[in-house]
């Protein structure tokens, strides 16, 4: 063992110790997901290099931040792994369509093209996306100058979003992209976030259409349009998270033509407040450890983004 990997070994272990919940384990709709298997794989340090790896999956180890890349597209049973604290995509990002069975962990990613999301989700089903960290240049210009930091839509399906920070940009986190694609979403879009850092986010932390999302033992700063965002029928329990600084940190009756449903209990909401007109009945059909709201904050900063995990 190296002595960069005894490092990043000893974060890991301390940020466990913080908190209940381990810090590297796969839990919630995304369970079983299992991504390139096992193995060192590819190591690529250029976009070329990715784009060609990518081609053939398995595990990917990106090395550095790479500038320019464009949207690259994963095939199935792919594994993308940041390697250390700062590697990952600028002025770039992933589109995963059409694919299954991906895992995407420690990576950075730091502006994607203009009109493109850092990270898409498109008809793709079983995807782990972990320690990673979205942001752009913050609430400047234009609310449209970039779309999405990660966009899970076209019924993609049992997805896991854990200890990720997400700063810096107007819109976080749309599920479901439109309130005329019933036919296509409805039965699908069931996501787990949890122990997930939402700070100078303007809204869609996430924004919920159509689908099942469970928040838990995350951590809400400074959001000052819309936080959490039940729309048209979706399902969302929120429990033993933050709230900071949150305008509507949970709603249903927002931006669409119909009110979701939500559940929030074992919530904080410092300075934050909430619109909930429907309750609803989710009870997640997986076992999960919570981490306790009055904590959240300081656990997910010690433990989510790049360099904690190997």
């Amino acid at each position: 063992m190296t002595l960069k990997q005894a490092l990043i070994g000893t974060i890991a272990l301390a940020a466990t110790a913080l908190g209940a919940a381990p810090v590297d384990q796969l839990v919630g709709y995304g369970a079983g997901t299992t991504g390139g298997g096992s193995g060192s794989g590819t190591t690529v340090t250029s976009c070329s290099q990715l784009e060609a790896a990518l081609k053939n999956g398995g595990v990917i180890r990106v090395n550095g931040m790479l500038n320019g890349c464009d949207i690259l597209r994963p095939i199935s049973n792919t594994s993308i792994l940041g390697v250390g604290s700062n590697s990952g995509m600028v002025n770039g990002g992933l589109r995963l369509r059409q694919v299954s069975n991906v895992i995407i962990r420690n990576m950075k990613f730091d502006r994607a093209p203009p009109k493109g999301d850092a990270l898409a989700l498109d008809e793709a089903t079983q995807v782990w996306i972990d320690h990673c960290e979205f942001k752009t240049v913050g609430l400047t210009g234009g609310k449209d100058d970039y779309d999405g930091l990660l966009d899970i839509t076209h019924a993609s399906d049992m997805v896991t979003v854990s200890w990720n920070k997400f700063y810096d940009h107007w819109k976080g986190s749309l599920v479901g992209h439109s309130d005329s694609n019933a036919g296509e979403d409805t039965g699908h879009l069931r996501i787990t976030y949890h122990h997930n850092e939402f700070s100078n986010i303007n809204s869609r932390t996430p924004s919920v259409r159509f689908g099942t999302a469970h928040v838990y033992s995350s951590c809400y700063t400074n959001i000052p349009t819309s936080g959490i965002n039940s729309r048209m029928g979706a399902q969302v329990l929120v429990e033993h998270t933050h709230f900071s600084n949150v305008k509507r940190a949970i709603i249903t009756n927002l931006d669409s033509k119909e009110d979701g449903y939500a559940v929030e209990r074992n919530n904080v909401f410092d300075s934050s407040t909430i619109e909930i007109t429907q309750q609803g009945n989710l009870s997640p059909p997986y076992s999960y450890t919570t981490d306790p709201a009055s904590q959240a904050c300081s656990i997910v900063r010690s433990s989510a983004g790049v360099g904690v995990v190997g």
